[in-house]
């Protein structure tokens, strides 16, 4: 399989950075499973006999994304970050067609590889497109399912019209896509998104994003969806119609709660809590949603 990264260099600095990171997560345990798409790496944290909760992390990024969320989550849940095959972390570099079930049949192997007939999931971005897949084709299988601005629901964006030029003005071109996707900030007053901006750079400096559009998932599929479901959407995010995704999750999905944030961008911080009560099955409060 050819390389997702543009160097052998670019990829091993990638990788190591990730490594780095999770491996400051509370007492990991890493994996390295074989699948039909080649090595899955997964890393988990969390109590074994707690529920367990698949994560799948955004497009050019890999688990170390969670990176904020995870001390948290972990003391109440048992934590799966799965490196996407296919993308800027440390899994295979495989990258199977979107308008199939390859992606359903490589989760198939995962959680086989891990001894699991049924998971939470929580996905974001490229990862909840992902999870939504998963969850309408193996309903039996996802028990709660979050998205945080999952493709293929609402209408999207052309974010290469932008996305494009501005990787190819360096340092700078990265920073400013990065204020397009999470909205502007100061990079000394925000450490763990200043972080996040870093290795964001580091991975876009190195790696060969994909551009083929997410499929759009269709009223039957969303009909699937039987299992409680929360989405949180922001209202400003640049890849999707966030107002679209809504009213088609309203529309179809079967058990859902909405949390909409006309306000928030691609990346929606501060939402740790409802999601760690949400995954727990115990109630939490919601503004702004339905």
């Amino acid at each position: 399989m050819a390389s997702v990264f543009k160097t052998p260099e670019g990829e091993r600095a990638v990788r190591e950075h990730c490594f780095e990171m999770v491996r400051q997560w509370p007492s990991p345990t890493h994996h390295r499973l074989a699948t039909r798409e080649g090595e899955t790496f997964v890393t988990e944290v969390g109590p074994r006999d707690a529920p367990a909760v698949l994560l799948l992390h955004g497009t050019a990024a890999n688990s170390a994304m969670w990176s904020s969320s995870i001390t948290e989550w972990s003391r109440r849940l048992r934590l799966l970050a799965v490196d996407i095959i296919g993308d800027a972390g440390m899994s295979a570099p495989s990258r199977p067609p979107m308008n199939t079930d390859a992606h359903a049949l490589w989760l198939d192997d995962v959680l086989e590889a891990l001894s699991l007939n049924a998971v939470a999931i929580v996905g974001i971005s490229l990862g909840g497109w992902i999870a939504l897949d998963y969850a309408s084709r193996r309903p039996h299988r996802v028990e709660r399912l979050v998205v945080i601005n999952p493709g293929g629901v609402g209408r999207p964006r052309n974010v290469l019209l932008w996305a494009l030029p501005l990787l190819m003005l360096g340092k700078w071109g990265r920073h400013k896509m990065m204020e397009k996707i999470a909205g502007k900030f100061d990079p000394d007053s925000s450490g763990d998104l200043s972080a996040a901006a870093e290795f964001t750079s580091l991975i876009f400096k190195h790696f060969k994003p994909r551009k083929a559009s997410l499929p759009q998932f269709g009223d039957e599929a969303l009909e699937r969806l039987t299992m409680p479901l929360l989405a949180i959407l922001g209202g400003k995010d640049v890849f999707i119609d966030a107002q679209d995704a809504r009213l088609r999750l309203e529309g179809n999905a079967n058990n859902l709660t909405v949390l909409f944030l006309p306000e928030a961008h691609h990346f929606v911080p501060g939402q740790d809590a409802m999601v760690e009560a949400f995954l727990a099955n115990s109630a939490a409060p919601v503004s702004g949603g339905r």
